[in-house]
């Protein structure tokens, strides 16, 4: 069993995913709403990113969003604010 971590090779954000193409040939598609920075944001916002470390995640400088393939792997999405508190209540 291959204990690496995963990297993304490829991101992809399109009208409603945000989708990783993995070092080790996987394709993960998480939804577009996990990411709220990136569901607001232009397309011009969604095309400027940089690879964190070696594919560990990605960065999008414009809107301070980062996504690790770990937490696209196990389903972390990144709630907006005020949805953190309707959860936590």
């Amino acid at each position: 069993m291959d204990n690496r971590p995963a990297r993304i090779q490829t991101i992809e954000v399109t009208e409603d995913a945000i989708v990783a193409r993995l070092k080790d040939g996987r394709v993960i598609s998480v939804p577009l709403i996990w990411s709220w920075r990136l569901s607001d944001a232009s397309l011009l916002e969604r095309t400027n990113f940089q690879f964190i470390g070696d594919g560990e995640g990605v960065h999008w400088p414009d809107i301070d969003e980062d996504i690790s393939a770990e937490g696209m792997l196990h389903g972390i999405p990144a709630y907006r604010p005020a949805e953190q508190l309707a959860i936590a209540a």
